[in-house]
């Protein structure tokens, strides 16, 4: 069976995240088992994978927490999004965190129906460069 990675990412201190972030988490769960649904009878099974990233690696680079990876790329690069930032809350001070932008709306949470298409379109691109052989 042929594997959909699915890579989730988020800062986490002192065991918390932020509200955007915690959000995001419930829309990816929700994704990863609606993508389960639907691929597993192609034959391909989604593998979601969560990392906490540290503090540190947050104040470089604040656009890292809340990101998505689907087939080894960013989920927006499969739906035509783009990324942008609004000011975040709770854990995440005042940095600037990562948004998506697509369709001429912008997402602090990434929604489910974004991260199920974005699987989608991954997935059938995985078959079809497979079915290249």
């Amino acid at each position: 069976m042929k594997t959909l990675p699915i890579l989730w990412q988020r800062l986490v201190s002192g065991g918390e995240t932020c509200p955007r972030c915690a959000s995001t988490g419930d829309e990816v769960e929700r994704a990863y088992r609606q993508l389960h649904e639907q691929l597993m009878p192609l034959g391909i099974e989604p593998v979601l994978e969560t990392r906490e990233i540290d503090e540190a690696t947050f104040k470089a680079n604040p656009s890292e927490s809340n990101r998505v990876w689907i087939a080894g790329k960013p989920m927006e690069e499969w739906v035509g999004a783009s990324v942008s930032s609004s000011p975040c809350c709770s854990v995440c001070g005042d940095e600037a965190c990562r948004t998506v932008d697509v369709g001429g709306a912008s997402y602090e949470v990434v929604p489910v129906d974004l991260l199920v298409k974005a699987g989608l379109i991954a997935a059938l691109t995985m078959n079809a460069q497979q079915g290249k052989g």
